[in-house]
């Protein structure tokens, strides 16, 4: 059984930052690939950024490049999504997600395991 912690969100204004943290139990962390994903009221998840097992490889939705950085310890098991020039925009539920490759992945299908979601509020 994989459980996947968030933590982090909260309330910022407009051109702030946070600092998302994903904690993951009950398997080999390192082996695989996560993803964090988001969802705004009245829309579906999706997808804003990814990172490999190793780390090495990243990916992101184009709203987030330049502003959001995926990285992971897997030493303590845990993913990181920083969020810098923060918009209203950005304002959702974001979710921590494992899937079972080791690659990058932008796809919800593609991840087997998620978290319970942190909520992010931008204010104007």
């Amino acid at each position: 059984q994989v459980q996947l912690v968030e933590s982090g969100g909260g309330l910022v204004q407009a051109g702030g930052s946070l600092r998302l943290s994903c904690a993951a139990s009950g398997r080999t962390f390192s082996s695989y690939a996560m993803g964090w994903f988001r969802q705004a009221p009245g829309k579906e998840r999706e997808f804003v950024a990814c990172i490999s097992w190793s780390g090495g490889y990243t990916d992101y939705t184009d709203s987030a490049k330049g502003r959001f950085t995926i990285s992971r310890d897997n030493a303590k098991n845990t993913v990181y999504l920083q969020m810098n020039s923060l918009k209203p925009e950005d304002t959702a539920v974001y979710y921590c997600a494992s899937r079972s490759g080791a690659g990058l992945a932008t796809k919800l299908y593609e991840y087997h395991y998620w978290g319970q979601g942190t909520q992010v509020t931008v204010s104007s």
